[in-house]
């Protein structure tokens, strides 16, 4: 990979990432710093990583980098109860900050794996190679995950 082809990951992939980020984390800053640990790794190992293959490399680190942030994080566990803005209530709630909390419910591992199919639109072999499983266990783990976000969708205090 040449400099002009690393700077054309960066400026194609950034957004994606930190979305992707963000999402698997649930905070900016966390979002931020794997960004920058993902195009750090792949600059790098840039002699080693094809042009084409850049965008797998980058979820693949930034999808590591997020398990190491929970894993960190995740000694200290808290539950937050469902709270509702003032100008919106349980009838009417804001869907957007549902599903945050639906998501929130998942490990870390099963919250990327949705996000990964769900939101970024991933095959299940790419799922697989950015998580290092194969694609049976894709499937098996994103379907308990599903199964989970909709248990508590479902639920009377979170009816959508």
């Amino acid at each position: 990979m040449e400099v002009n082809d690393y700077n054309l990951c960066v400026h194609q992939w950034a957004d994606r990432l930190f979305r992707f980020a963000r999402k698997c984390t649930g905070h900016e800053e966390d979002a931020r710093d794997i960004v920058q640990g993902s195009f750090e790794v792949l600059w790098q190992k840039r002699k080693d990583v094809q042009p084409g293959k850049a965008k797998a490399f980058l979820f693949q680190v930034a999808y590591h980098q997020s398990i190491d942030i929970f894993r960190k994080k995740g000694r200290i566990t808290y539950k937050e109860a469902l709270e509702y803005p003032e100008s919106t209530g349980p009838g009417n709630p804001d869907l957007k900050r549902v599903l945050e909390h639906a998501l929130a419910q998942l490990d870390e591992q099963s919250r990327a794996l949705v996000l990964l199919k769900d939101y970024e639109g991933y095959s299940y072999e790419e799922i697989g190679q950015i998580t290092d499983l194969n694609e049976a266990q894709v499937k098996v783990y994103l379907h308990r995950a599903r199964k989970v976000l909709k248990s508590y969708l479902v639920s009377v205090e979170n009816i959508i």
